[in-house]
């Protein structure tokens, strides 16, 4: 087929060249790629993560350059896709249930691979293998790539290849040119650095009157509301940030008279307008001022029912040995405070009714996390119990009794970590003279621990730079730097 024609028949086409027969073979579309990793979506998909934030970003943000990955694929006449190293948490289904070994406390096996083949085919075989589930269903695909003289047939089942006047005449990138440079590893950080420092650089002093504006901003509203702080549960732009602030502090200009309510309170800026399980303020970007105004008159009911929640987990905490109930939107997903009060009225209802046994305080000093659903009891690698509020006392009993003493372990281990972390991240800005230091909510202590030892191995220096540790190399629309914990050195 040349360039603008047709085949009669996209699926098969067969020709006679002298006394050959060939079989022209579809190209593998990205259609069909999608449809070879089902598996590995049911496996992955974020939406089966909603009680594992953690787990559901990451694999939220690696779908996104995966798909974008498969979609360059599909075009060869354009920029060839540079090698991406991406991570996922994996749960267990049909399809890889011989990998669980590999599984964590959460239930989840974290497996990282890197997209560097060039032909669709390739990368989804690359995906299902890394990811320990079966490939057979693409079998047939596979080996009409790997037997192409299968019964006496000549196989024309490659890619076209254009000659070098295409890409000359349209401007489009010649593949095989950038295949050499799209071949290469994972780019160690000081080569990283170099190439975007620069760019970083340029974007940060773009974005520097804005970040002053933002401090002063909010540093004004907190005084002139009485709020505690104010905070993003989105990681927004500065620009953004700032736009929230100005409608806030016109929303308190025109409203003064029930700005009383929100005195000593946190204020949030979130998806949605409300007060979440922690008693904070939830302000919905999306809403009007209308949507504001109605919240804060309903504040004295709201006030009213944390008040009954805070009675109801020292209740639960009571029957289960002092337990320490926690809600920690970094370990579980935001949730309403009406749904949380629903929730421990329906976990203490259960315990009422048939009393697991503990000794009066003999749980003090360990933590929980209550979650929806049915699912077994886990132990967090942070230390706290995840227990489904469905979960069968005498179930529950065992499960804690058993895993107690570990847990201990692991809450101490984590308290260690995190000041060895501020020590670490301190001694980081010195050394560097950065402005800033810090890590992305998915990026654990004890990564972000071994990424500080790293770091002060390396011989840069980044003098005012704003640096976030996470799983990707990126810089942001601000010019904060962006590195994955675990760069190749």
């Amino acid at each position: 087929c040349w360039p603008g024609q047709q085949c009669p028949d996209p699926e098969k086409l067969c020709i006679e060249i002298g006394n050959q027969h060939v079989r022209c073979v579809r190209t593998f579309s990205v259609t069909d790629a999608i449809n070879a990793l089902r598996p590995f979506y049911l496996a992955v998909h974020p939406d089966f993560f909603g009680q594992h934030p953690r787990e559901r970003e990451m694999n939220e943000n690696s779908l996104k350059k995966l798909n974008n990955h498969l979609q360059c694929l599909q075009h060869p006449g354009h920029r060839a896709p540079q090698p991406t190293k991406l991570t996922f948490y994996v749960r267990e289904t049909v399809g890889n249930a011989g990998a669980a070994q590999g599984m964590n406390t959460s239930g989840f096996r974290a497996v990282s691979f890197t997209l560097q083949t060039q032909d669709l085919l390739g990368t989804v075989v690359n995906i299902l293998k890394s990811c320990c589930l079966s490939i057979d269903h693409i079998q047939g695909s596979k080996a009409a790539v790997d037997s192409p003289h299968q019964n006496g047939s000549i196989p024309f089942s490659r890619p076209i290849k254009w000659d070098k006047t295409y890409y000359t005449f349209t401007g489009y990138r010649d593949p095989e040119e950038e295949l050499d440079s799209s071949r290469q590893l994972e780019p160690t950080l000081g080569l990283w650095l170099n190439k975007n420092v620069s760019l970083a650089l340029k974007r940060l002093n773009v974005s520097l009157p804005l970040r002053e504006d933002l401090i002063n901003l909010k540093t004004e509203l907190c005084e002139q509301l009485e709020v505690t702080d104010i905070r993003w549960r989105k990681s927004w732009g500065i620009a953004h940030r700032c736009s929230q602030l100005h409608s806030l502090s016109r929303f308190a200009l025109q409203n003064s008279a029930i700005l009383h309510n929100i005195k000593g309170c946190t204020l949030i800026f979130a998806e949605h307008s409300g007060m979440n399980a922690a008693g904070q303020i939830m302000l919905g970007t999306v809403d009007v001022h209308q949507h504001w105004t109605k919240l804060l008159e309903r504040l004295p009911t709201y006030h009213d029912l944390h008040s009954h929640l805070c009675m109801l987990e020292e209740r639960i905490s009571f029957l289960l040995g002092d337990v320490e109930l926690i809600y920690n939107e970094d370990l579980q997903p935001s949730m309403m405070l009406e749904d949380y009060y629903r929730m421990l009225k329906t976990f203490h209802q259960i315990l009422v009714v048939s009393r697991p046994l503990f000794h009066p305080r003999s749980l003090k000093g360990l933590q929980m996390i209550l979650e929806k659903g049915s699912s077994a009891p886990t132990l967090l690698k942070t230390g706290q119990l995840r227990v489904p509020i469905t979960c069968d006392p005498s179930a529950l009993q065992w499960f804690i009794l058993s895993h107690a003493q570990t847990a201990r372990t692991y809450l101490q281990k984590e308290e260690e970590l995190k000041i060895q972390q501020e020590k670490l991240i301190k001694v980081c800005i010195e050394q560097f003279f950065l402005k800033r230091l810090y890590k992305e909510q998915s990026v654990s202590s004890e990564q972000m621990v071994e990424s500080c030892k790293r770091l002060l191995e390396e011989p840069t220096e980044l003098p005012r730079m704003q640096l976030c540790i996470s799983h990707f190399y990126s810089v942001l629309q601000d010019g904060d730097l962006c590195i994955p914990w675990d760069w190749k050195q």
